[in-house]
């Protein structure tokens, strides 16, 4: 495929420095591009690398002036770099159609116009999935659950009984949706399981990546809001809320009942404890341990979790400890030497003052 610059920019709603007619074969990142590529920076850390690319253009935002190559000055590179990707490198996927005969599938299931269901996937009794949804092998839907049309369900996805799945949710391998919340009742040093019996409801528009767990509630629901996005190994307990357009990134874990709010992002190893409040855009660094709510449009690190700049300012200072170890080392033996003299004086004193009365 050929475009010019002109023809490109129109797509993306761009502004072009240079010369409009460039032609562009091919899409790449920007270490790696070629003549003919375009490419895209996004992050300003990386505005250097654009005096070495090989890229025949680069998509930028609207802060970069001028550029040793054509550019395509956007609102939002990313995303006008990915409105490229698929253009030039359309996704070649087949998808399976139709259903199988080696899918088993219940009593009363409803099924949409289009839907395919894939080889060895079962389907149990008064199941609905909406048109244009596809199942791909061995998927488990348990009793009475509801996937919404055009979604997207990959190999050894596990959506348990009573589930609700809106539309456009895509759900990648491994992952298992409606499993028991972690709850016990310990008597006499012996763990009696409390039966989990509420369910989970994911709205439109969220994808949840391979390995991810989102337990059902204990009573009431487990929310994911739409367009919420979840990377993999992810783990989502009872009676979780995510609000909408939130981000969790991977070996995330939240604990019961917390309240995550809109546009929100858990940075990757970030935990959550339990019966807390995450305000509407807070974001929550990687690997940082929160114990108590935090307050919407703030954001934190470190452990316990505190507003990021103190938590940046209390590392500083950890980085120092050595030092401050070396130097109060130094100053307890200047002490001690000071300590010393002055026994020492104290001594001879006493010494010449029995000498004059002696």
């Amino acid at each position: 495929m050929k475009k010019t610059l002109a023809e490109i920019a129109e797509i993306v709603g761009g502004e072009i420095i240079g010369d409009p007619q460039t032609i562009i074969t091919g899409i790449c990142g920007i270490k790696e591009a070629k003549e003919g590529d375009i490419t895209f920076v996004a992050n300003s850390k990386y505005l250097s690398l654009m005096q070495q690319t090989h890229a025949s253009a680069i998509i930028t935002s609207r802060e970069v002036k001028s550029a040793p190559k054509p550019i395509i000055r956007t609102d939002n590179p990313s995303l006008a770099f990915a409105k490229m990707v698929s253009l030039f490198a359309p996704n070649e996927v087949h998808h399976p159609r139709g259903i199988h005969p080696t899918a088993v599938i219940g009593e009363e299931v409803k099924l949409g116009k289009d839907v395919a269901i894939h080889a060895y996937a079962v389907i149990e009794d008064k199941v609905e999935i909406g048109d244009n949804t596809i199942i791909y092998p061995y998927v488990y839907i348990g009793h009475f659950s509801k996937i919404g049309r055009d979604c997207l369900i990959y190999s050894h996805v596990s959506i348990r009984e009573r589930v609700t799945i809106g539309d456009r949710v895509c759900i990648h391998s491994g992952t298992v949706i409606g499993s028991d919340g972690f709850g016990f009742a310990t008597v006499k040093g012996v763990h009696h399981k409390i039966p989990q019996i509420g369910t989970v409801v994911i709205e439109d528009d969220v994808e949840i990546g391979a390995n991810v767990t989102i337990d059902r509630a204990r009573f009431g629901r487990t929310f994911i809001g739409k367009g919420t996005k979840i990377d993999n190994l992810v783990q989502i307990a009872h009676n979780v809320e995510i609000g909408e357009n939130s981000i969790i990134v991977a070996q995330t874990g939240i604990s019961g009942s917390t309240v995550i709010g809109k546009g929100v992002i858990l940075a990757g190893q970030s935990g959550v404890v339990g019966h807390i409040t995450i305000g509407d855009n807070a974001v929550v660094a990687a690997q940082a341990g929160v114990t108590k709510s935090v307050p919407p449009n703030t954001c934190v690190s470190g452990y316990p979790a505190k507003p990021h700049n103190l938590a940046k300012r209390i590392n500083a200072c950890v980085q120092r400890l050595p030092k401050l170890f070396e130097t109060v080392a130094e100053l307890k033996a200047k002490l001690q030497e000071i300590s010393g003299l002055q026994k020492e004086r104290k001594e001879d004193g006493i010494s010449e003052d029995n000498q004059k009365r002696g």
